[in-house]
């Protein structure tokens, strides 16, 4: 099921972000209920020094080392009133870069209107960069997809089927050889930049998945770190079936299936299951295929080519 995020709190942007970003809140905790309701970063310039026609006062506000420096010339009494018509646009927070030390006067409004204000140890343009992607993130459309995702040499792969088919025996002889889980069971998806779509996990069972007869283990400490990907683009889906349920299946591999997750077309495969079949091996070079097939070359089509090459008459000269 897909959900698309039209706000996001200063909490969850704080909660989520904080260590990446190296925020830390100097003032109006009172008001981390917030709003950011536009995914991007704003240096508030220009409505500092008295112009707000144009003001961006759904975004983040960041003050740089020129905004502070412009502040920090102006007359204590002029200086409050710029703060307050600052203040009185509703902005969900502001953030001073480069460790910027906020002045009082500006900490006493903030705390008289429950206005967060965060310090960050980053440059304006770094922090710009890096909370407009997080930003990104947050808002994207999300949503969860029933199955277990390994990247397998960079190709993503999505692996689902009915309880007990053998997605958890494929998963771990897939990281026995030396691929990397990204989510075990469930995966959560998010589009990215309209076009890809990102696999992860939910933090409560990163690491870990379950198998049937033994219980939860732990990958990484079983496996190593590298046994670990914590998101991964998703290139691939695929089913297992019983033998008698699958169906049709297309034999040679010319006409692509596909599968719709948030909205984008993923290629998707069906591989029908019974005893003695290496499920494993048959999704890594399923894995294989794919990564062939997005540098250009599609051994189905080049196939096809020979065939119809051979059966055509010989040109007469």
């Amino acid at each position: 099921m897909a959900s698309h995020r039209e706000t996001v709190s200063v909490e969850k942007f704080y909660t989520d972000h904080a260590a990446e970003l190296g925020l830390k809140l100097l003032a109006g905790a009172g008001g981390l209920k917030r709003i950011i309701r536009e995914p991007t970063v704003n240096r508030p310039g220009l409505v500092l020094t008295g112009f707000s026609r144009y003001f961006a006062n759904k975004r983040v506000q960041v003050i740089g080392k020129a905004e502070a420096h412009y502040l920090k010339s102006l007359p204590p009494t002029e200086r409050l009133a710029r703060y307050r018509q600052f203040l009185g646009h509703k902005i969900p927070c502001i953030v001073f870069s480069r460790d910027l030390k906020p002045d009082r006067l500006l900490l006493q409004e903030a705390e008289r209107v429950d206005l967060p204000v965060f310090q960050t140890p980053l440059i304006t343009m770094r922090f710009i960069n890096h909370a407009t992607l997080a930003l990104e993130m947050m808002f994207a459309p999300q949503g969860t997809e029933i199955g277990s995702m390994v990247d397998i040499l960079g190709i993503g792969v999505i692996i689902k089927g009915e309880s007990g088919i053998g997605k958890s025996e494929s998963v771990l002889a897939l990281i026995e050889r030396g691929y990397s889980l990204v989510a075990d069971d469930a995966t959560k998806v998010t589009l990215v930049d309209g076009h890809d779509v990102i696999g992860t996990s939910s933090e409560l069972t990163r690491n870990h998945m379950e198998v049937r007869g033994i219980g939860i283990v732990n990958v990484a400490a079983m496996f190593g770190v590298k046994s670990i990907r914590h998101k991964k683009r998703v290139d691939l889906v695929v089913t297992l079936k019983a033998w008698n349920e699958a169906g049709e299946v297309e034999r040679v591999g010319i006409e692509q299936e596909f599968v719709k997750i948030l909205g984008c077309e993923v290629p998707h495969i069906t591989i029908p299951v019974r005893p003695g079949r290496d499920l494993a091996r048959l999704i890594e070079v399923a894995a294989f295929q794919t990564k062939l097939k997005l540098s250009g070359y599609n051994a189905a089509q080049e196939f096809n080519d020979r065939l119809i090459a051979q059966m055509s008459p010989p040109s007469k000269l």
